[in-house]
C-alpha cells in the first residue's frame, strides 16, 4: 500500500530568519510515530544549505524549488542539479504551474530538467495541470496527457519509479477554489491509467500522484481519504507551521 507523502513550496516567500524559524517550529511539532512515506520541504534557493544542515530526520527532505535544464556554463542566475546533488539536495519540483506560466517553460525545456535531475540523483516531482479555460473546454484531459508525454514519458522505466506527480489544477492555485474530491479522484485515476498504459499497471499502482490547489487544513482530509490520492503539494498552507502540521497529521491517518 502507497505511504503518503506531503510537500510544502514556499514559493518566494520569507527571509532568512523566518525561514529557519518556520523550519524549527515544523520539526519541533512533529509526531513521532507519523505515518508517511516522507515530508518535503521546498524553500527558496539561499535558505538550502542551512535547513540541510538544521535536519536530522529521515523522512523530512529538504528540496529545491527548481533545478536548471542545462548541465554548467554561462547561464547566469541557474543553479545546475549538479550543484544541487552536492549539497546532497535528493528532490526538485519541475514544471509548477507559475514557472510554465510567468517564465514561459516549455515541455522541451522541463524534459531537460528532468533529465538533469535524474542524472544527478535528484528526484523529480513533477507538475502538471490545467487551466480554467482547459477545464470548461473539456481539454483538460489531453493537456495533462501532453504534459507528461512530452516532458516525462520519455524517461526509462527504472527513472520514471524515481519520480512523484503533482496534479496541480491551474484554476485552483492560490484561488482559494479546490478542485472537489470527484474531479481530483477523477484526475488521478486518469494519470494513473496514462502511467499503466505507458510502464505497467504495477509501476502505475506503485506511483505516487499528490494533489495541489488550495490544499488546507480544513479540506487535507477529505481529499487524501481518495484511494489515488497520495498526498498533496502545498502552497500558501505550508507558510503556517500549526496549518501544515494539522495537514500532516491528516494525511497521516
Amino acid at each position: 500500500m502507497r505511504k503518503k507523502i506531503v510537500a510544502g513550496n514556499w514559493k518566494m516567500n520569507l527571509n532568512y530568519h523566518e525561514a529557519i524559524e518556520l523550519f524549527k517550529s515544523i520539526k519541533g511539532g512533529l509526531e513521532r510515530n507519523l505515518n508517511l512515506q516522507s515530508i518535503l520541504l521546498f524553500p527558496a534557493y539561499p535558505f538550502l544549505d542551512k535547513l540541510l544542515e538544521m535536519n536530522d530526520l529521515d523522512y523530512l527532505h529538504i528540496g529545491a524549488q527548481n533545478v536548471s535544464s542545462e548541465q554548467r556554463g554561462a547561464f547566469t542566475g541557474e543553479v545546475s542539479a549538479e550543484m544541487l546533488s552536492s549539497m546532497n539536495v535528493q528532490y526538485s519540483l519541475i514544471g509548477h504551474s507559475e514557472r510554465r506560466h510567468f517564465f514561459k517553460e516549455n515541455h522541451e525545456l522541463l524534459k531537460n530538467k528532468v533529465n538533469q535531475a535524474l542524472s544527478h540523483n535528484i528526484n523529480p516531482v513533477f507538475c502538471c495541470g490545467e487551466s480554467q479555460e482547459d477545464r470548461q473546454t473539456s481539454n483538460h484531459e489531453e493537456i495533462i496527457e501532453r504534459q507528461l508525454m512530452e516532458s516525462l514519458f520519455h524517461t526509462e522505466v527504472n527513472d520514471f519509479r524515481k519520480c512523484i506527480i503533482a496534479y496541480e489544477p491551474v484554476w485552483a492555485i492560490g484561488t482559494g477554489q479546490t478542485a472537489s474530491p470527484e474531479q481530483a479522484e477523477e484526475m488521478h485515476v486518469f494519470i494513473r491509467q496514462l502511467i499503466a498504459k505507458k510502464y505497467g499497471t504495477s509501476v502505475s499502482e506503485n506511483t505516487l500522484i499528490l494533489y495541489g490547489g488550495s490544499c488546507n487544513a480544513a479540506n487535507s482530509e477529505e481529499l487524501f481519504s481518495l484511494p489515488n490520492v497520495d498526498g498533496g503539494l502545498i502552497g500558501g498552507a505550508s507558510l503556517k507551521a500549526g496549518e501544515f502540521l494539522t495537514i500532516l497529521s491528516n494525511a497521516g491517518k
